[in-house]
């Protein structure tokens, strides 16, 4: 089997969000046929969508699985729901989401996976974390890592300070 280079973006804004985001690192470390090879540190973050809700705690992690791409998106997802995520609104609180941001060189459109991350080129939230980690990284389509952190129009993300 081929084993694919895959970054997984990871966020959390309830339940001890700097744990959840730790759990979810050891859950895909232990995943078949996978290993984390490098997370980024601990990034905090105002929400995208509604305001009313706590700050998030980003990172991104590259791994690398034999999984794939739909087997490891199941396998995502059941690690979302082992860590009690419930979706209450788009946009909203949670306590874990995983989302598959790259996929090797892999440009996918399919009913239940987009890759690259359809808003990969917007969030800086995924952006300063994947360059830390892949200074260079060359986004299918889209360009340099680098390039796009630097049309950002403002970013609301610094490292993370535990309390």
């Amino acid at each position: 089997m081929a084993t694919h280079s895959v970054y997984i973006g990871l966020g959390s804004n309830l339940a001890g969000p700097e744990e959840q985001v730790q759990l979810a690192f050891k859950a895909l470390d232990a995943l078949p046929k996978t290993a984390v090879i490098q997370c980024s540190q601990l990034y905090a973050s105002k929400p995208q969508g509604p305001q009313d809700q706590p700050d998030f705690v980003n990172a991104v992690c590259l791994i690398e699985t034999e999984l794939e791409p739909l087997m490891l998106l199941d396998a995502l997802q059941a690690i979302e729901q082992s860590q009690g995520r419930v979706k209450i609104r788009r946009w909203g609180e949670r306590n874990i989401d995983l989302d598959i941001l790259l996929f090797d060189e892999a440009v996918i459109s399919s009913e239940r996976l987009t890759v690259p991350h359809p808003q990969i080129a917007h969030r800086d939230f995924v952006l300063l974390p994947l360059a830390e980690i892949s200074a260079g990284l060359l986004i299918p389509n889209l360009g340099c890592v680098d390039d796009l952190i630097s049309q950002l129009d403002t970013t609301y993300v610094k490292p993370w300070q535990a309390t």
